[in-house]
């Protein structure tokens, strides 16, 4: 008989949070504003622009969104859990 070995129940698993999440939060919202700034004609240029959006994407953007990280985190601790964006 095979043992399946559990070391998180599923219960416990923290959520899946876009308000926790930094790509979701900041920088993705950053790419959008950039990546269709102009009309996109297919598919093609849409993977070509995210590529080059993402190429020159600064790193203080990405510094600044993972600062926001731990007080973003005890906002949600403090709201248990639910929705917390109008608290920051």
């Amino acid at each position: 008989m095979k043992r399946q070995i559990s070391f998180h129940r599923t219960c416990l698993w923290p959520p899946n949070s876009p308000d926790l999440n930094p790509l979701d939060y900041e920088i993705w919202g950053c790419m959008q504003e950039r990546v269709y700034k102009k009309q996109i004609c297919d598919l093609a240029e849409l993977k070509q622009r995210l590529v080059k959006v993402w190429a020159d994407l600064e790193q203080t953007i990405v510094d600044e969104a993972i600062d926001q990280w731990r007080k973003r985190l005890k906002v949600c601790v403090k709201a248990k859990g639910q929705r917390f964006e109008h608290l920051l």
